[in-house]
């Protein structure tokens, strides 16, 4: 039973007419027992989230991606470990063999295109097109480090398998994503976007706080496939959930490649699988990945052992998806606020020579 007084009382600072908004989807085995939306999807026109919303996932599109790599793959179209210049020879890395299994578990030694984008000169409000981000990609010659060797978030890999996906079935990635997932689970409000300048109906648009405080809009003219892309709702996305616990569409061999968490050379397995974290939060298994682009902020995840799927879509550039997400499935799982408590202190990454405080606030990290 769905504590919805407690539940909205978590998107309450989402929930005006002057911000902003949220979509959030709760469903249980498969079946949605709370959707609601919050707020505004676009404060041009006052017009409101609601659950039919569609939302850009970012970074949650990457899942897709790899449903793709995982099907052809199973199908003997493409080996997961011959050199990805078996299927993109204009990559011409100097001294290493690199693999699409390094490109899906971020083990690839590439250089990540937003970085690249920014040396090159690109603003994220720029028409930034798939081919010149493939343009990039074609350059590099060197990698940051052997692949396998250590884990390391790259788009790149994943703008890569993308154009590999088009290659091997003589599709566009957005028809083959359509014929195998989107058309089969009945995802009728999905699509990959490959034109920036598609009218999405229902979409909500993007928003950050500037230096003053005022929301103001994200321009997304970003192409991009693989990486990103997606277009959904909060509806659609827990029929995909639930296609991951079941394997309904697809089959079975399809859904435990997707789990198939990455290994470093030294033999650590990571979290990371096939687009998608598996990692333990507060004793439930946990899978999920979030997103992160031009104002929205996005969740889809997991608790299978507890047949819980929670999809939390947001249009704001500071909400904070995940977080909103935990809190949610504190309430439905019985977590004790108090424990995220335990993960407070200063955390150092030895990689990007940083160092964050996480402190514990008012019920929030």
């Amino acid at each position: 039973r769905i504590d919805s007084v407690r539940i909205d009382a978590l998107f309450s600072a989402w929930d005006a007419e002057d911000s902003p908004g949220v979509a959030l989807a709760i469903a249980y085995d498969g079946q949605v027992l709370y959707e609601r939306g919050y707020g505004m999807a676009n404060l041009d026109h006052r017009i409101p989230v609601t659950p039919e919303t569609v939302f850009m996932v970012a970074s949650v599109s990457k899942q897709f991606t790899n449903w793709a790599i995982a099907h052809l793959a199973l199908s003997g179209k493409l080996d997961l470990d011959a050199d990805i210049r078996t299927y993109v020879p204009e990559m011409q890395i100097e001294d290493h063999v690199l693999t699409t299994r390094h490109l899906i578990h971020h083990t690839s030694g590439l250089r990540d295109e937003f970085d690249l984008l920014g040396m090159a000169g690109y603003k994220m409000d720029d028409v930034i097109t798939h081919d010149a981000i493939l343009a990039l990609a074609f350059r590099q010659r060197q990698l940051n480090y052997a692949p396998g060797e250590q884990y390391s978030y790259s788009n790149t890999g994943y703008t890569l398998m993308a154009l590999m996906v088009e290659r091997l079935t003589n599709m566009t990635f957005r028809a083959y994503l359509d014929s195998i997932a989107f058309a089969p689970l009945a995802m009728t409000q999905s699509h990959v976007q490959d034109d920036y300048l598609e009218i999405t109906p229902g979409a909500a648009q993007g928003y950050a706080r500037d230096e003053n405080g005022r929301w103001i809009k994200q321009i997304n003219a970003y192409e991009s496939l693989g990486a990103s892309g997606l277009f959904t709702t909060v509806g659609d996305l827990t029929k995909w959930l639930h296609n991951l616990d079941t394997g309904a569409v697809g089959g079975q061999a399809v859904v435990d490649l997707m789990h198939t968490q990455g290994r470093l050379n030294n033999g650590d397995t990571l979290n990371y699988a096939f687009g998608i974290s598996i990692s333990d939060y507060e004793g439930h298994k946990h899978v999920r990945h979030t997103g992160w682009h031009r104002g929205f902020r996005t969740y889809a995840g997991r608790f299978p052992d507890d047949k819980l799927s929670l999809v939390v879509l947001g249009n704001g550039e500071q909400f904070e998806s995940y977080d909103h997400a935990m809190r949610v499935a504190d309430v439905l799982l019985g977590v004790a606020p108090a424990a995220l408590s335990d993960y407070t202190g200063t955390y150092y990454s030895e990689e990007i020579d940083t160092a964050y405080e996480i402190a514990y606030v008012d019920g929030r990290l």
